[in-house]
């Protein structure tokens, strides 16, 4: 899947890499994303699609207290959201 642009603020972000969870049920909505941002170098951007309540919640409080920033969050189509986070380093 190619990952769209987020517009944060006045600039725009091109994420380098997507990852579609929309189907995983906590905790492996973490375990996922997780995995997947240790993949990026820091600084690098992981866009996050998801849904369900639990995982709205966990994954980016989870992300922020393993020092990630969630840049922006956006509500998608049929009741997903689209989360932008930067790997910390």
């Amino acid at each position: 899947m190619k990952a769209r642009s987020f517009l944060v603020g006045d600039e725009e972000f091109q994420p380098d890499s997507s990852l579609d969870i929309t189907g995983e049920t906590c905790p492996m909505t973490f375990v996922r994303v997780r995995l997947a941002l240790d993949r990026l170098a820091p600084g690098q951007s992981l866009e996050v699609l998801l849904k369900g309540e639990e995982p709205r919640r966990n994954v980016p409080r989870t992300a922020a207290e393993q020092g990630h920033a969630v840049l922006a969050a956006e509500e998608g189509t049929g009741g997903a959201l689209r989360l932008l986070i930067r790997r910390g380093g």
